[in-house]
This record gives structure tokens, sequence and C-alpha cells, in this order.
């Protein structure tokens, strides 16, 4: 305790003369409550674990996005930093003090159990998560590959339910590209989460555009977590020639940057719609929000998550750290994503074109010439299914045909302008 309060006395020089009292009260009142719980508290504890645990409350409470990473916490952040790791393929944020699902990822055991953006955790196998921690959880559902977890999910509109799934290694492909289904000028690009290899992919695909044919471009962003602020930099980079990508605003002047567009190797002239969702969150909102101001795409889907936070790493010695918020992503016209989240161009609510079959009234003597026609449709959707195995469906998602049906008028429009 006596160098505690030496390191004190030490970091209270530092500051100026008129806040020196105001501080030197503030550390007495924490040390002197520390020195109580030692000597009262019904077990006994010592001063580094009092001290860890004043840490883990309080960071929580200057955000949702700050926290204390112990051993164990460091540990694991460092071994899913550097590449595959068990878990169930899900991100998680707190949303209005509760731990909600940001987004599964694409092909994850959370994406195939159904998790949905917005589904509030309530508990991870019987602990609840309602004075958790973001990291508590994070580090419950991580797990040893093959290992079982069961959460207790809240879904608007239904009754509290419970899902089993079962941990895997956690691979993403971030970046796939497909045709899509009566659009064959429109070249539709997935990007599921922005890690490293977002830019690269996205060139070699832009690069082979006019060979296939393709005039205009979707990029899918839905239930896109987001990433690498550099990948979201270098993406937007690509379709905007000039002026600011974003901006990210600190308390400390270090913490202020300008990520500028450059002129070379941009394509600023092929059309765009980005979709979204309550699932696109940080990186996937800075490239739609920046598109958007830039007037370089159209957005189509659901308002977005909202997180616009730059959080650092910040070692405390050799086995701890702190996550903590350091700056604000700010887009071209300033506006702040935090909280807000980006509202689409045209909002468009998931859902499926419902077809409506007729019935058709079938007399006895063509009941066979029926019967055959049916057996020589059934072969042709069978080839029609074999050539489009990378084609979607767009009649199937309300929100990628929508996005579709604009780009295919701006296409229309692009075409005529060039032809006067």
């Amino acid at each position: 305790m006596k160098k505690f309060l030496i390191l004190l006395m030490i970091s209270l020089s530092l500051f100026a003369k008129e806040t020196r009292q105001s501080r030197l009260a503030a550390y007495e009142k924490f040390v002197k409550v520390v020195n109580m719980i030692e000597a009262y508290y019904v077990d006994e504890l010592n001063t580094t674990t009092i001290i860890n645990k004043a840490l883990k409350g309080l960071l929580p409470q200057l955000d949702p996005h700050s926290s204390y990473l112990d051993k164990k916490a460091y540990k694991e952040l460092k071994i899913q930093t550097n590449g595959e790791f068990g878990g169930l393929g899900i991100v998680v944020g707190m949303k209005n003090g509760v731990l909600t699902v940001i987004s599964p990822i694409d092909g994850t055991p959370a994406a195939k159990a159904g998790l949905k953006p917005g589904d509030i955790i309530l508990m991870i196998n019987n602990k609840a998560t309602l004075d958790m921690s973001l990291d508590e959880a994070v580090n419950l559902m991580r797990g040893k590959p093959g290992t079982k977890i069961t959460l207790t999910i809240v879904r608007k509109g239904e009754k509290p339910f419970k899902v089993t799934i079962t941990r895997a290694i956690i691979k993403i492909q971030s970046v796939k590209e497909k045709n899509i289904k009566g659009f064959p000028k429109i070249a539709y690009i997935r990007i599921t989460s922005f890690d490293k290899n977002v830019v690269p992919s996205l060139k070699k695909i832009l690069k082979n555009l006019k060979k296939q044919g393709k005039e205009g471009i979707i990029i899918d962003l839905r239930n896109n977590p987001g990433g690498l602020l550099n990948q979201a930099v270098g993406t937007l980079d690509l379709f905007i020639d000039k002026g600011i990508l974003v901006s990210q605003k600190g308390r400390i002047p270090s913490e202020n940057y300008v990520y500028y567009a450059h002129e070379a190797g941009t394509y600023k002239n092929i059309p765009i719609v980005v979709l979204v969702n309550g699932g696109s969150a940080s990186a996937s909102e800075i490239v739609a929000g920046s598109l958007q101001d830039h007037k370089r795409a159209i957005i189509v889907g659901e308002r977005t998550f909202g997180k616009g936070s730059v959080q650092a790493i910040l070692p405390v010695n050799k086995y701890e750290a702190i996550r903590l918020t350091v700056a604000r992503y700010y887009l071209p016209s300033g506006r702040s994503i935090q909280a807000k989240g980006i509202t689409p161009d045209i909002i468009v609510h998931p859902g499926k074109i419902k077809k409506i079959e007729e019935g058709v009234e079938i007399k006895e003597a063509d009941l066979l010439n029926h019967l055959r026609a049916e057996v020589a449709k059934i072969k042709h959707e069978k080839l029609k299914k074999q050539n489009n195995k990378n084609a979607l469906n767009p009649q199937n998602d309300l929100q990628l045909l929508t996005g579709a049906d604009i780009l295919k008028a701006l296409i229309i429009s692009k075409e005529a302008k060039e032809n006067k």
C-alpha cells in the first residue's frame, strides 16, 4: 500500500497546481475505500484483487466498448487477432446496457443456428448477462472447438428461447463474388468483414468486371460487423477519387487523423448500390456513409448499428491491458456514426417476393401431354440450376431485388447519357 501511495504522489506531481488538491482528495478517497475493504469485507482480499475488480467496474462505466483485460482476456485477444480461434462466429456489443448480437458471420455456427442482428443474449449457459462486461461475455462464448454452449435469446415479438450451438474454428472468407439471376450486367460482391484480405480481393474482382460484361456493382454489407479501418479506407479509395473519406477525432491531438482519396486506380464511373441492415457496424458503416456523403452510391436496406468509436489496446504491463475509446469516426459531411448509424437512401425491410400459382384445369385427354411438359420443365429447371450454382435468386431477397432494380435503372441512364 505504501508503494501504491508513492506512485500516486509521483503522478500527482505531473499535474498543474490548481488541480493537485482535488486530485489528491480523490486518490485519498480511493485508497481509504481499498483499506476499508481489506479490513472489514467478509472475505479476505488483497490489494491486487481489489484494484483489478475496481478496474473491471470502471472501464465499462466510461462507455460500452472500453474494458479492462486481465491476463486471460488479454491472451484471448492476442489469439483472436493473430488468426483462427474456437468460437461461435458471432459479433456482439452492448446496446442500451444489454448484450446484443451485432451480426452472425456468414457460414459460422451462429449463422447456421439462426441468430439474428438485434437478438439479446439473456444468458450464457446458466449465467445471466445483465451485469456482465462485454469481455466476460465474449470469453465465455469462446472455447474449445467441438464443445457446446447454450444461449438464452430474447427476440422482438417472441418468447425467450434457448439455442445450443457447437463451437468451431472460425475461418472467414471476407469477400465473395456472385451473379444475380435475371441481372447479367450487375456484379454482386458480398463483404462479410473488413479483414486484411478485403482490398486485395476487391482489386482482383474489379479488374475482371469489363471482361464479364458487368456495368454496375451491388456491395452487400449486411451483417458486416466491421474490422480494420485501413481496409475500409482502401475500399472507399477504389471508388472515390478526391476529398475526405473519413476522419477520426479524439481529445488528444495524436488521435486526430483525416484520410483522403487518391485518384490513381479509382473506379469512379461505375454505378454502385450498397445493401445495409442493423448488423452493419463500424467499418461497414464508414464505407456506406462515406459513399453516401460523396453521392457515389445509393444505400438500400435498414438503419445500421451505430458503432463509430475508436478503441486502442493500451498495455498496463506484459500480461494486462485496457481497451479504451480514444476517438470517434466522422464522415466527410462531419456527421458521427456513433449511436446514430446510417439511414439508407431507400429503406427496404427484408422479405421475399411471393409467387401466386394459378390452378389450371387439366382434361383427362390432355393429362399425358401435360405430364410430359412437366417432365421437360423439371429437366430444364435442373439444367438451369446447374448453370446458376453461383447465381443469387433476387426473388428470395427483397432488399437485393430492390438494389438490383435501382442499379439497372442507373446503368440504363448512364448508357443513355453516353450515347447522346
